[in-house]
Parts: C-alpha cells; sequence; structure tokens
C-alpha cells in the first residue's frame, strides 16, 4: 500500500500543472482577442466618423463662407476706398433653449426692432443653428452677453465697409449681408472671381492682396463735390460726370447723383440713384456735331477750309430744321462748330454722305455696350440705318440714345491722335493701353478736333467754362437736349451735357458732365449747357488741373499753335 501511494502523488501533480496551464494558455488568448476585438471596434468607428461629412452649414451657408474676407479696395494712390471690419453676428441654437419666451423677452430688451412673434420662432425647434441679427456693434455683443441666455451665442463676421461713404458708391457698388458683390465693382470681382481674383493672386479667406483701381479719390472728391453743388445751384434733378485718361482709358473719377451709401445697401434702391454715366442713355444733343465734324475731315470729303450754306433752314416734308441762334449766312467749318449750326452740321454730313456717317458711329462703338467692368451697363439706341431725315436730326444729336460714357471714350480718340482705347477701372500702364489701341481717326483729323474744341471753348458756347479755368487750355463742346416728355420734346425741360479735354496742347484727360433739368443760376443767366454743365466742367478742372500735375499756361502762343496753318 506505501509503495502504491508514493508512485501515484507525482502523476496527480503533474496533471494539475497541465490543467492550469492549458487555462492560463485559454485566459491569454482570450484576453488577446478581447483587445485586438476593442481596437477593430474603435478603428472601426473612427473608419466610420472618418467618412461622416460633417455639415458644418449655417442656414445653407459654410462657416468658412460667412466668416470670408474680401480684399481691400483702393484708389490709385493707394487710399483705402474699401476694407473688411470684423463683427459679431447672432445666434442661437434652439435644441438649447430652456425657456423661449423668458429668453425672447430678455433678447428684445436690447434688440426691441425684433418682432417678437418672429423671434420666439425663431427659438422654437430642435435646430442646431438659427440666426437671430446679424453685424452688430460690440456694445450690443456686451449687453446680451450679460443676459447670460443659455444657447445664444455670437460668430465674427466680415463686414464691408466703405471709408468714403457716398463719394464713389457708382463705382463701388456694395455687398449683400453675407459679404457677396451685388453691386459695381464689388459684383464685378466675384462674378469675374476666376479669370481675375486668381489672375491677382487672390483668395478668399486668405491674406488678400489688395485691388487697386484707376481712380483718384482726390478727384473723384472735387468731381462729386461740384456735381453736388451743382444740384442746389441750379436747382436740378440730377448730374453726373465722368474724367478719363485719353491714353491708357483709365477712369480717373466717376459719380452720379442721386447716389447712395454703400455702407447701406437699401439707399441704392431709391428712385433715380442710378449710374447716369453707363446705364443712363440719352441724346446728348450738339456734343454729337463733335462726332460728325470728326468723321467727315477723316474722310477727307470735307476739309477745315470748307464753307457751307447757312443762310436756310433745311425742309424735310412739312417740316424745317433751322438754327437755334442762326447766322443765316455761308458759314467755315469752324464757325459752323462754334455757333453750333445745325444748319452746316447737316451739309456737312450730307456731303460726307449718311451711310458713312452711320458706319463711323459703329467704328466709334456707338451701337453697343463700352466695354467696363461695372455690371451696371445699357445698350445704346442707334438705328441700324438711316434716312434722310434720321440722319440729319442725328449728325446734331437727335434721334439716337448713347451714354455719357461712349461720348468720354470718342473724345477721348478725337484728342490722342484717332486711338479707340477702352475704358477701365483698374489700373493699366502705357504699353498695356497701347496695345489694345484702334484707329478711328487720322492725327491730322484729331489734331483739326483739338483746334475747334479750343476755338469752342474761346469764342463759342464753352468761353464761360475757359473764364474759369482760364490757365488750363482746356476745349470741348456743349450740348442742350430737350427731353423727351409723353412722346413730345419739351420746351422747358432740358438735358445739359459738356464734353471735354484739356490741356488742348497736350491732351491728358477727356472730362464729360452732365446736368439734367437745370435751372437758371439767377435771372440775368440762361439754363443752356453753357451756363451750368460748362460752368461745372470749368469749376472741375481748376480744382482737379494742379493735382494731376498740369500747370497753368496764358501764354497766347499756345492756342495759336493749335490753329492749323492754312487757317493761321
Amino acid at each position: 500500500m506505501a509503495v502504491m501511494t508514493g508512485e501515484s502523488l507525482p502523476i496527480a501533480l503533474d496533471g494539475a500543472r497541465k490543467v492550469r496551464g492549458n487555462l492560463t494558455q485559454t485566459r491569454i488568448r482570450w484576453m488577446i482577442f478581447a483587445i485586438v476585438l476593442g481596437f477593430a471596434l474603435v478603428g472601426g468607428r473612427l473608419v466610420q466618423l472618418g467618412l461622416v461629412e460633417t455639415d458644418t452649414r449655417i442656414e445653407g451657408q459654410t462657416r468658412d463662407a460667412i466668416q470670408a474676407t474680401r480684399p481691400p479696395i483702393l484708389d490709385r494712390n493707394g487710399l483705402e476706398m474699401a476694407v473688411d471690419i470684423k463683427v459679431p453676428s447672432l445666434f442661437a441654437e434652439p435644441r438649447r433653449i430652456i425657456d423661449v419666451d423668458e429668453a425672447a423677452e430678455a433678447l428684445l430688451t436690447v434688440l426691441p426692432d425684433l418682432d417678437p412673434q418672429w423671434l420666439r420662432r425663431r427659438l422654437t425647434g430642435d435646430r442646431g443653428f438659427v440666426w437671430i441679427k446679424r453685424e452688430l456693434t460690440p456694445a450690443i455683443q456686451e449687453r446680451i452677453m450679460r443676459l447670460g441666455i443659455p444657447g445664444i451665442d455670437f460668430i465674427t463676421e466680415s463686414k464691408r465697409f466703405y471709408p468714403g461713404m457716398n463719394e464713389a458708391s457708382h463705382i463701388l457698388g456694395s455687398v449683400n449681408v453675407d459679404n457677396q458683390g451685388i453691386a459695381g465693382i464689388e459684383k464685378h470681382m466675384d462674378d469675374d472671381n476666376v479669370a481675375l481674383l486668381q489672375e491677382l493672386g487672390l483668395a478668399r479667406g486668405n491674406a488678400l492682396t489688395p485691388v487697386q483701381l484707376s481712380v483718384d479719390m482726390r478727384v473723384q472728391h472735387a468731381v462729386y463735390d461740384e456735381l453736388r453743388d451743382s444740384l442746389t445751384r441750379y436747382q436740378a434733378i440730377a448730374a453726373a460726370g465722368v474724367i478719363m485718361d485719353v491714353h491708357t482709358g483709365e477712369i480717373v473719377a466717376m459719380a452720379s447723383l442721386p447716389d447712395f451709401d454703400p455702407n447701406e445697401p437699401a439707399t441704392a434702391l431709391v428712385r433715380d440713384s442710378f449710374n447716369r454715366i453707363t446705364s443712363g442713355i440719352f441724346e446728348l444733343g450738339s456734343t454729337f456735331k463733335t462726332v460728325t465734324l470728326a468723321g467727315a475731315l477723316d474722310s477727307g470729303t470735307v476739309r477745315i477750309t470748307d464753307q457751307f450754306d447757312a443762310r436756310f433752314g433745311i425742309r424735310f416734308g412739312r417740316y424745317t430744321i433751322d438754327d437755334f441762334h442762326g447766322k443765316h449766312r455761308i458759314l467755315s467749318v469752324p464757325e459752323i462748330y462754334k455757333y453750333s449750326s445745325n444748319i452746316g452740321t447737316i451739309r456737312i454730313m450730307q456731303t460726307w454722305g449718311k451711310d458713312n456717317y452711320r458706319a463711323f458711329l459703329t467704328r466709334l462703338g456707338f451701337d453697343a455696350r463700352v466695354p467696363l467692368e461695372l455690371p451696371e451697363m445699357r445698350n445704346p439706341v442707334v438705328p441700324a440705318t438711316f434716312s434722310e431725315v434720321g440722319a440729319a436730326t442725328a449728325s446734331f444729336g437727335h434721334g439716337l440714345s448713347v451714354s455719357p460714357l461712349h461720348m468720354a471714350v470718342a473724345f477721348s480718340a478725337f484728342t490722342n491722335g484717332g486711338n479707340y482705347v477702352p475704358p477701365t477701372l483698374y489700373k493699366r500702364t502705357p504699353e498695356e493701353a497701347q496695345a489694345l489701341y484702334r484707329h478711328v481717326l487720322t492725327p491730322e483729323a484729331s489734331a483739326s478736333m483739338r483746334y475747334l474744341m479750343r476755338l469752342n471753348a474761346i469764342e463759342g458756347s464753352g468761353s464761360r467754362m475757359n473764364r474759369i479755368a482760364e490757365g488750363y487750355r482746356t476745349g470741348g463742346k456743349t450740348g442742350t437736349a430737350e427731353k423727351v416728355v409723353d412722346g413730345r420734346y419739351s420746351s422747358d425741360k432740358n438735358l445739359n451735357v459738356f464734353a471735354s479735354a484739356f490741356p488742348m496742347d497736350n491732351p491728358q484727360y477727356a472730362i464729360v458732365i452732365l446736368v439734367d433739368e437745370a435751372q437758371r443760376e439767377n435771372p440775368q443767366s440762361g439754363n443752356t449747357a453753357g451756363w451750368n454743365a460748362g460752368e461745372v466742367t470749368g469749376r472741375i478742372v481748376k480744382r482737379i488741373a494742379p493735382m494731376l500735375g498740369v500747370q497753368p499756361d496764358f501764354r497766347p502762343e499756345i492756342d495759336t499753335a493749335l490753329t492749323p496753318p492754312m487757317l493761321r
């Protein structure tokens, strides 16, 4: 018995050890399996979360879009015209609102302009984000924060600010509450985002390179100030003006009144606050005589030494076209221009040919929109073909409607040696401009037009302008066009225009000024263009010429040098 007991004990110990070893290995295997399974579950969840596209939009817009920054806009000298500022905007998370009525009542103590019913509806529900009030002041933000309402918070947005207020409103346009351009150069920048902003290295939301315009805010202020003065001085209903570099096509200034405050875009909806320079089309009256004479002289069928019979009116059927202040004698070409003779201008056009005149309008771009960056443009109204009477009236500016910008571009070509250059609101080098030149007039015809324009300033309807801007050698042409009222030309409502350039001995800038329904400044004055649009031009030139580096020069030999040799 003793031997058998001693032999069975080691066998039992070995079996227990084996069982415990197997159990340990099994537990280790299960532990490893559990760890692997845990990692697999966590990894799978991470993959799942990675594949889920989280909706970060706020009422249909991404947070990046809401907080995006627009590039600053500068004038040609680096002065800020439009910048972004950071402002707080109030939003709510309705699902976190504990007591809707209490929250609404508290908010209304700070924002009393909100509609109570609308506010309660906004705060009700399980939505995660709703706007309450955008673009608030820091002071309002502080007052709301002190209310301590759960589910109410702020997000920082970019708000566009225009330091110049109304002065360049029709150039800059405006943006909406989401900082997106809705008018003017602001809209052009967004519409042309891929082609323009990427070319300039711009990207919304990143460090932005400023956009530099061709506008000179010093000149812009002077133009705006004089136009505003004209509304009071002549009791006019509207006024507008544009100044263009005749060699580069750069728009140096552009203003139109009535206007609006781009900081308050809703003010742009006020009646008649449109840009009359680009989106207004008008019969520009006798300024078109410049166009007729330029084309006729360029063709060679009319010479500046020619004379035409202006003794009697020209009859078309039952109607006779006569001169406003007729001389009723034989007139030379310079006299026709100086005295603004309708009869003489018609004779010149007829000598040249009505079809040739119509083709010249196309050459100058009068039957298409002027190529400019502003979206606020209208198509001109120019008949495709002219009848005999249609060509006659069109030769002195009746029966066709174009924008003042059309005329500014034409006067640039008439005075810069005969080259059509498309206008622009962006800075442009002379080399870039010359690559865009299109020849529309011979240099000789351009020289003759500079003489005629200066002659009219000295002796004709521009003499009042010339006395104000004496020394700056400005030349131009008036246009007093009767407005159409109820389908008829009105005898007491005029659109007055003065188109000009300076200095005529070395033209640099073309100007077109428009004064709508101007009244007499006093009982002794008149109400035709020379008395208002001309005088406004003179005051503007006197103010801006020194800014633009044009010095006064009173030497009579300067005007003598402008006279064609055959007329000296």
